[in-house]
């Protein structure tokens, strides 16, 4: 018997052998670089990401885009009439798009209305509410994070006006 227990032993230390320890797996890969969270969200949310106030971190990434979306589209408004105005694809103030084709307005609609719900369903909720009474979780603010910078991205990619 007890040979058979020196086998499993010999046999479950060589299991993992040329496979990196847990330890050395984990080490300074921060969850932004894994989600490839956009730069400048990073400067406006990372501290309070790593201090645990994730409603927080995610509001302040929310008012970036609506106050960058203010500023390319010359738009006095904010939130959700703001990016339905910025976004209109019959006259746009950022266009996304050559809006040449079906396609096109239909990709410059969409996000207008991911734009649009993205200020009413993730930004205003943390902007009303107090952080104690919407306590986000680690994984909940970096899906939204996430989706801000999809949105930023997008803005950076757009046709008008100019970058």
């Amino acid at each position: 018997m007890k040979s058979l227990a020196v086998f499993e032993a010999i046999v479950r230390a060589t299991k993992n052998v040329g496979e990196p320890h847990l330890s050395e797996a984990h080490v300074s890969v921060h969850p932004f670089d894994e989600r490839n969270i956009h730069p400048d969200i990073s400067k406006v949310s990372l501290k309070l990401f790593d201090n645990g106030h994730y409603s927080h971190a995610t509001f302040e990434a929310f008012k970036l885009i609506d106050n960058r979306v203010k500023k390319l589209s010359g738009v006095k408004d904010t939130g959700f009439s703001l990016m339905m105005t910025a976004f209109d694809p019959k006259t746009p103030r950022i266009q996304l798009n050559e809006l040449q084709s079906m396609s096109d307005t239909d990709e410059q609609l969409g996000f207008r209305h991911v734009f649009a719900g993205a200020m009413s369903g993730i930004r205003n909720p943390r902007g009303h509410d107090n952080e104690i009474d919407r306590p986000d979780t680690v994984d909940l603010c970096l899906d939204h994070l996430s989706v801000a910078s999809v949105l930023l991205r997008t803005l950076e990619n757009r046709k008008l006006p100019l970058p």
